[in-house]
């Protein structure tokens, strides 16, 4: 559900020491941001409905039920594995690192550095990946102290089967960030659609013969191919060699353990979230369940919009940053942060006003009763209200992180995350399930407003640049526009089946942007002509 064995990379069979294999023809074609921004968006929505086909069949198959809630304690110990020693996404911190490489010209200096940090951090890794499979029992019976024995060792059994996954990940992520500082963004476009290919596909074959473990068998296959598998064959195919070097005191080690252990050893409320959330959540495995998949739903226009964003956003703003191009870095934060809040405004307007047909539509049927319907429509709504929040906080990120800076936002994550855990123990007590997700939203809304104050107060970004007139009309719209939905649902004949709430869904949407268009071209917001426009 979340959303995440390397044979050495030996052109030509000699041992990496061989000429490089030759870029064929159109492979290094790099993208503009906007060009990037556009392709990520498509291959996110891609990738956002075959995750509505994955959540449809998880709710058809096993319901909100006990092995359900099992599966989604699985992930976290690999995911945790993979946060403290990846740091979250790899190729983030490569990015940096390689631009100076390639801004000079010096790419075989960079593949060797690649090769000292992919060689040492993997065995470090599968060390650690090692221990993690011994210790899983005792993990998920601390993490998960109400689930039941049975659930306990599903959990475990299920956690092992995923626990290769951060090898896959981190070697992906190093492969990847050859094609990023070269501005390629195919093949990172393709990640997401082939794992949950792998998730949905593993389903659907399996689930008959050996249930619940189809989905991670699914997951473990897709993230082979689709982190590792892909991100190898676009590097091969722009010429990246592998070197057999193992040098601990090699000057590109030192940095990437530089930059990224700020992010390792701090923990970032959009990574702890989960683990928080679970926590609590784990008193009820139904509840947990309704919760994931909710929270689920919430991530397919999430990734869509800030984390396509996001990822086409961070080779520009290194580039921009190492060039010394102060003022257009931040004017490249400050524009790309106000159109993803502007949008994720109107959006968040949508899902709101539409979250019970949406998931009577996505999810009911099968093990999914109409009672978990209702609970977990409930909790997309909420969700929804802190979307702007999600999007613009990966953006600030990235900006600290393109200028080399990964210590400021783990210090602030860090904080932030601290402070939260008291507020959601506090509000599941008093609101239960609803006030974890009303702590995952006030949490996000402290991520992201610290980011921006601190790149503010450092002179890198200034928030009186946003674009605010923007920003307040976009919100006038998506009010207008999610109560025209409101009101059109309340006229029309209550849906008595799925395709009665598509039929719902696909008026509501047309007048949703009816709406929303009419009062923006009103207002003369410059956003649909931004949205248009074909130049970034």
């Amino acid at each position: 559900m979340n959303d995440s064995q390397l044979n050495p990379i030996a052109p030509d069979g000699v041992e990496g020491v061989g000429p490089a294999q030759a870029p064929k023809k159109g492979a290094t074609k790099g993208h503009t941001a906007y060009s990037a921004s556009l392709l990520l968006m498509f291959s996110s929505l891609l990738s956002g409905l075959l995750a509505l086909v994955r959540e449809k069949l998880v709710a058809k198959y096993f319901g909100a039920s006990g092995a359900t809630a099992a599966y989604v304690g699985a992930f976290e110990l690999p995911d945790m594995i993979q946060y403290l020693l990846v740091g979250g996404v790899a190729s983030i911190t490569l990015v940096t690192l390689l631009s100076r490489y390639h801004e000079s010209g010096r790419e075989e200096e960079g593949d060797k550095a690649l090769s000292v940090i992919l060689n040492t951090i993997f065995v470090l890794i599968g060390l650690v990946l090692v221990f993690a499979w011994i210790f899983a029992p005792q993990y998920v019976a601390i993490k998960f102290p109400h689930f039941k024995k049975e659930e306990l060792d599903l959990c475990v059994h299920l956690t092992r089967i995923l626990m290769p996954g951060p090898l896959f990940f981190f070697a992906g992520g190093v492969f990847a960030s050859r094609l990023l500082v070269r501005k390629i963004f195919l093949y990172q476009a393709l990640m997401p659609i082939i794992y949950s290919s792998g998730v949905v596909l593993g389903a659907i074959i399996l689930h008959g013969r050996i249930g619940i473990d189809s989905l991670a068998v699914g997951a473990i296959v897709g993230s082979f191919l689709g982190f590792l598998g892909i991100n190898f064959f676009g590097a091969r195919r722009v010429g990246m060699r592998w070197y057999p070097l193992w040098d601990l005191k090699h000057p590109a080690l030192r940095e990437y353990l530089r930059l990224s252990l700020p992010v390792m050893l701090g923990a970032s409320l959009p990574t702890a979230d989960s683990w928080i959330r679970t926590y609590f959540a784990s008193s009820s495995v139904d509840s947990m369940a309704q919760l994931s998949f909710a929270r689920q739903l919430f991530t397919a226009p999430m990734s869509m919009l800030g984390a396509a964003a996001g990822a086409a956003s961070l080779p520009f703003f290194a580039s921009l940053w190492s060039q010394g191009k102060t003022k257009e870095f931040a004017g490249a934060v400050n524009r790309a942060v106000s159109r993803l809040m502007s949008v994720s405004i109107l959006a968040s307007g949508w899902m709101i006003a539409l979250a019970a047909p949406l998931i009577d539509v996505t999810l009911r049927g099968g093990s999914f009763a109409a009672s978990d319907a209702v609970a977990t429509a409930s909790y997309l709504s909420l969700f929804s209200f802190a979307l702007l929040f999600w999007t613009s906080q990966g953006i600030y990120a990235r900006a600290f992180y393109g200028a080399g800076n990964t210590l400021t936002p783990m210090v602030s994550g860090t904080i932030v995350t601290l402070l939260a855990i008291p507020v959601y123990a506090m509000l599941f007590h008093h609101l239960g399930m609803i006030g974890l997700v009303w702590a995952t939203d006030i949490g996000i809304l402290a991520h992201a407003v610290s980011l921006a104050v601190l790149l503010h107060r450092s002179g890198m970004v200034s928030i009186a640049g946003l674009e605010w007139g923007e920003l307040g009309r976009a919100l006038i719209a998506s009010l207008l526009g999610a109560g025209a939905i409101v009101g059109l649902l309340r006229v029309l004949p209550v849906a008595q089946n799925h395709l009665g709430n598509l039929v719902h869904i696909a008026g509501a949407s047309v007048v949703w942007v009816a709406v929303c268009l009419a009062v923006l071209l009103l207002m003369r917001s410059k956003l649909p002509k931004q949205l248009l426009r074909r130049r970034g």
